[in-house]
């Protein structure tokens, strides 16, 4: 038979999937993959059986429904003072992933360059790939995951096209300032690129730190595509319901990808998503005093076994050095502790690109019940 595409002869099975096959097969905890093993809110799924069997099962529109992107525009005017017409700038896509693939297909020729902050998402690079884009990696210094300046400046190039930004960030927990995305923002504006800024952990920040949207800061709207996710924020990762905020024109060149991709969203949970956001304002603050427990919790139980992880921002993951612990690279420590203690985490050294620094961190996720990170601080007491 003829050869199949050369662009994807890199490409190898995402690190979530192998590591929960992995746990599966140790029978181990998995702390490794980033969603709940517990069901989002029941109010939440009540709602979707509803639309499920009263009328929302045929084609939305390939856009999205109206109700989600109507109530979009009202949570983006309200929380960030960002004014998105819902029908022309606002765009239902199926989950974050989608949408990330999306953008940069419809953004990067062949040839184009794409600055991307290391540790990063894997289907950022490989989105890049497929559209014959080549990525230019920047580094997250440990251990506070600060950006040099200079390093940044010198990563763009006449051939640079985009910038991604991903805060709160996945793996690190980060997120970036006002003056790192400043930073970005003049830079992005000083020769002429554009921004996809991955958002979909943004309702889930602790302590003082708020979100900012790169796109609220001036002349950044019109050339940014901000990307957010209802998994994250609802524990409903199954539903794969993500979004795209940007200017008309963007969005049409987004929508001619996406028609010609998975064209519609799966409706009821689009309109179960739309009545869900009619609550947020009651649920967000119980959603954040949920998993700020977790995280306390986690974290301080690692601390009492001597791990010095280091304290998230936002999101769901914890990043913990294992130099003193191992003299084991994370691929191999990682599955020292699937075999040995029956416990799952990343090795986030595949978030990288040029930097060896993930080699010295395992990544734990810990959206989980409180029985499964007790089970997992104790399988790892024998450390």
């Amino acid at each position: 038979m003829k050869s199949t595409a050369t662009r994807i002869e890199t490409f190898k099975e995402s690190i979530f999937a192998t590591m929960s096959k992995l746990a599966l097969e140790n029978k181990a905890i998995n702390l490794s993959q980033g969603f709940p093993d517990f069901e989002g809110p029941e109010w939440i799924r009540k709602i979707a059986a509803e639309k499920i069997m009263h009328g929302s099962n045929q084609y939305a529109p390939y856009p999205g429904s109206v109700n989600l992107r109507q109530n979009l525009q009202t949570l983006y005017k309200k929380n960030y003072h960002l004014d998105y017409d819902w029908n022309s700038e606002i765009s239902i896509s199926v989950g974050a992933t989608e949408a990330i693939y999306s953008i940069i297909t419809a953004v990067v020729n062949p040839g184009d360059e794409v600055v991307v902050f290391e540790p990063f998402y894997d289907s950022y690079q490989a989105s890049i790939i497929m559209a014959g884009g080549t990525i230019k990696p920047v580094t997250l210094k440990a251990p506070d995951f600060h950006f040099d300046e200079n390093e940044l400046k010198k990563a763009i190039s006449s051939k640079t096209k985009m910038i991604i930004v991903n805060t709160p960030h996945n793996p690190t927990g980060k997120m970036f300032s006002k003056k790192e995305l400043e930073i970005v923002a003049q830079l992005a504006i000083e020769n002429d690129l554009y921004v996809l800024s991955d958002e979909v952990y943004e309702y889930l920040t602790f302590d003082d730190h708020k979100h900012i949207p790169i796109a609220t800061l001036p002349q950044m709207k019109e050339r940014t595509f901000t990307v957010s996710s209802a998994g994250k924020t609802l524990g409903l990762t199954g539903w794969k319901i993500g979004w795209v905020c940007t200017s008309a024109t963007l969005s049409t060149k987004f929508r001619m990808v996406r028609q010609f991709t998975s064209f519609s969203v799966a409706t009821p949970f689009q309109e179960a998503v739309a009545e869900a956001m009619n609550s947020f304002d009651t649920y967000i603050p119980e959603f954040q005093k949920q998993y700020k427990e977790k995280r306390d919790y986690f974290y301080a139980g690692l601390i009492e076994l001597g791990f010095k992880p280091n304290k998230p921002e936002g999101t769901y993951f914890i990043m913990c050095p294992i130099e003193n612990k191992t003299s084991k690279n994370d691929v191999d420590y990682a599955m020292e502790l699937i075999v040995d203690k029956k416990v799952a985490a990343i090795p986030p050294s595949v978030f990288y690109a040029v930097s060896d620094e993930g080699k010295k961190y395992l990544r734990f996720c810990f959206a989980k019940k409180h029985s499964t990170l007790s089970d997992a601080l104790t399988n790892l007491k024998s450390l």
